[in-house]
């Protein structure tokens, strides 16, 4: 499990912002098609808005997070990937439903979420904002597996962690704490 020793613990990121560009090419060549969404506003302007314009995505928009765990899960079984692109109050709220269906019913939910609130200049674990800190020791207690997306060099992770998701047929959280650029 990537848990708590994925990041180094350092109190500025190394490299720039995630690029928005990179995230979307990377779901794209893991063979994701569909993104369920709630907007957020950690990846709204760098991640959501280009998804809305790329031809090669379909934007499914829900009102709340645990309608695009269910979405996720059941297109899971007709072998078509997607995303669920939230932010960590939304993962908070669907807890329930990721347990059932992500972690009991073993289905792979993949999840990109924004961490609202958090210092650009902290780690996750380090960040004053409480729902923020405590995103990662949760997952780490359900056994689902989760890294930090911080700089262009995390973005290469995606493709792979979505990969190994759909084979192991397990969720996968993937935490963006900068706020992804447009480009």
């Amino acid at each position: 499990m990537s848990g708590s020793l994925a990041q180094p613990v350092t109190d500025e990121p190394v490299g720039k912002a995630p690029s928005g560009r990179r995230i979307i090419n990377g779901l794209i060549a893991a063979g994701v098609r569909f993104v369920a969404a709630v907007p957020d506003i950690v990846t709204s302007e760098g991640l959501l808005w280009p998804i809305s314009s790329e031809r090669r995505l379909r934007l499914i928009r829900v009102c709340k997070e645990d309608e695009g765990v269910s979405i996720c899960a059941a297109m899971s079984y007709n072998n078509t990937r997607s995303v669920l692109l939230m932010q960590q109050t939304g993962l908070l709220d669907s807890l329930n439903a990721i347990r059932a269906i992500g972690v009991d019913y073993g289905l792979p939910v993949v999840m990109l979420v924004g961490l609202q609130g958090k210092e650009s200049h902290l780690p996750p674990d380090r960040s004053t904002s409480f729902g923020v800190r405590i995103v990662r020791p949760i997952l780490d207690v359900m056994g689902i597996e989760h890294s930090v997306v911080e700089t262009d060099r995390d973005v290469d992770a995606i493709e792979h962690g979505i990969e190994v998701a759909y084979a192991e047929s397990r969720p996968r959280v993937f935490l963006i704490g900068r706020e992804p650029t447009a480009k």
